[in-house]
């Protein structure tokens, strides 16, 4: 279940990264669409969670905590960088958008950092892309194409959370009825 409950929290990130970024330069039936098929997305990790959170209840047994001090640790260190990281963008006078990329990449580098901690190395895939994603952004935010940075870093990165979250919450749900 807790497994379940990362992929949820995965997906409702996923669907605000989203929801925020989707924007200008995009056109508005685009970023309507974007921001429906990002509720979408997060509404059905949501009912796999339900589904599972109610199969777990009769099958509960002793479970590994996923969420233990490795995790803290990699959560505290991610908040830092996060706040911190963006203080440093603002004092440099980059671009606002640069924020979104530096997001992306501190979150893509805090999924890689948790596969090792939760021996699941499944969790590294959305966390190089996300990585990708966002020094993709940084580079951006330097050029011509700087209003497309919350699109690449911010909108991919939240399709990325979302489809990984609902693609593992149906391989969980599925594996278990089979």
């Amino acid at each position: 279940m807790q497994r379940m409950t990362g992929l949820l929290v995965g997906a409702i990130f996923g669907a605000v990264f989203v929801v925020v970024n989707a924007q200008s330069p995009l056109n508005t039936v685009t970023v309507n669409l974007l921001r429906v098929l990002a509720c979408l997305g997060a509404a059905s990790v949501i009912a796999i969670w339900f589904a599972t959170a109610r199969k777990e209840r009769s099958t509960a047994g002793p479970r590994r905590n996923m969420f233990g001090r490795g995790y803290l640790i990699i959560v505290a260190a991610e908040a830092i960088l996060l706040f911190g990281g963006i203080q440093v963008l603002a004092a440099w006078g980059r671009p606002e958008q640069t924020n979104v990329a530096w997001v992306a990449f501190v979150v893509g580098v805090h999924f890689i950092a948790l596969a090792p901690v939760w021996k699941d190395w499944s969790i590294a895939v959305p966390g190089v892309v996300l990585t990708l994603l966002g020094v993709a952004g940084l580079v951006m935010a330097s050029t011509a194409a700087v209003a497309w940075v919350p699109f690449v870093s911010g909108v991919l990165s939240g399709m990325v959370l979302l489809t990984g979250a609902a693609t593992f919450g149906w391989r969980t749900v599925t594996a278990r009825t089979a």
